[in-house]
């Protein structure tokens, strides 16, 4: 391994988690904007989902771009484009039409993660991708950063946390533009935007990933949405109480999922994935019969919490093995966009379980059944692909990796 290879590595890992503060700027300061807007639950709702919701999506383009003009130019211009929707909160948060719109635009910053993916992959052969792709991974705590930070940065002043995240994104833009570098064996493709994102989702493999990554991460951030509702609903706890225990369950995903990339090095990462999700599949039926949070509700989120992180990292250590080099910004934009939209169900899901039928209890099943079917699919059609024995060809990477 280069010292370029590292360098990469800590500066997009820091990238992305600096822009996705950015882009969870507004879900911790929900109940301020509520108040001071007078805003009904949907409407709160609505302003915490527009830049989940866009960066999701966005995530498709900007991986194809990636493939084409490499992460040297992507990163700095994506971070320096984020300043101008966070520093824009400021004139508009007394309204909310402008609100929700900025809020569109802040999505951008949610779309990095379709940046480093192929840019790690180019520097990094088959046997240390997994790790280095769940340490870049672990940025995604740039959300449980935003949501300590920002609301207790907002107390001091109520434009202090925009500035501040405005000022971070502007030290990485200039940091990246000097120091991030593509792999100089990189393939760049000539074929259009269109004809690239065509050819990805063409591959079956794409939606395989796809739908694997919605478990993993899609899980991930439900979680993150609705986990301190829940807890705050079902067991009574404060809103303090059940930040903090929220706060945990997020640490435990960020702490996995390196973890994860770094098992799917040893073996194959459809087996880590399999063996991930059947640890969701257990506790998740567990917390169907509303145990006690402390000790074993408490731990059915914990273990459920490590299984979504590593399995998170393992779907993208399989995603480097089946997908080609050339297309890798592509896939990743795809499986990135499925995984983060994913996230939005779970919450209406047992939102509206509970209001029909008064408990969790027929949410979790269904959770639980949904992590089954993705740890038997792992198993059964993926735990062969990219070794040759299935008709796919593990592609071959930059500096002849195999």
């Amino acid at each position: 391994m280069t010292a370029a290879a590292y360098r990469n590595l800590i500066l997009a890992t820091l990238g992305f988690t600096i822009t996705f503060w950015a882009w969870n700027l507004i879900p911790p300061l929900g109940s301020a904007f509520k108040a001071g807007l007078h805003l009904t639950d949907l409407q709160v709702t609505a302003l915490v989902a527009a830049p989940l919701a866009a960066g999701s999506l966005g995530r498709v383009p900007v991986g194809a771009l990636t493939d084409r003009y490499g992460a040297r130019v992507m990163f700095p211009l994506v971070s320096a484009l984020t300043i101008v929707p966070v520093l824009l909160l400021i004139p508009v948060k007394s309204s909310y039409g402008a609100l929700l719109a900025v809020g569109f635009l802040l999505g951008l910053g949610g779309t990095t993660f379709a940046i480093g993916v192929p840019l790690l992959n180019a520097w990094f052969p088959p046997t240390r991708r997994g790790l280095a792709l769940g340490v870049f991974g672990m940025g995604m705590g740039g959300v449980a950063l935003s949501g300590y930070l920002t609301p207790r940065i907002h107390r001091y002043d109520e434009n202090l946390p925009y500035l501040v995240v405005a000022f971070a994104l502007a030290a990485f833009a200039v940091l990246a533009g000097l120091l991030i570098t593509d792999h100089p064996d990189r393939p760049v493709p000539q074929t259009s935007l269109a004809t690239r994102l065509g050819g990805a989702g063409r591959l079956r493999a794409t939606w395989e990933l796809a739908a694997l990554y919605a478990i993993g991460f899609g899980g991930i951030l439900a979680s993150g949405v609705y986990l301190p509702t829940y807890l705050e609903t079902w067991y009574r706890l404060d809103a303090a109480d059940a930040g903090a225990n929220a706060a945990g369950f997020a640490l435990v995903t960020v702490v996995f999922r390196p973890i994860g990339g770094w098992c799917s090095d040893r073996v194959h990462p459809a087996a880590v994935t399999a063996w991930a999700l059947g640890a969701v599949a257990l506790p998740a039926l567990v917390q169907a019969f509303d145990p006690a949070l402390h000790p074993v509700g408490t731990l059915d989120l914990l273990i459920m919490a490590a299984g979504l992180g590593a399995a998170a990292g393992s779907v993208f250590a399989l995603l480097s093995r089946v997908t080609p080099q050339d297309r890798i910004g592509g896939v990743t934009g795809i499986v990135g966009a499925v995984g983060g939209l994913g996230g939005f169900v779970p919450p209406v899901v047992m939102g509206a379980v509970h209001r029909s039928k008064g408990t969790y209890s027929l949410g979790f099943v269904l959770l639980s059944g949904l992590a089954l079917a993705g740890c038997l699919y792992a198993l059964v059609r993926m735990r062969t692909a990219g070794t040759g024995r299935t008709g796919e060809s593990r592609p071959a990477g930059p500096g002849g990796f195999p």
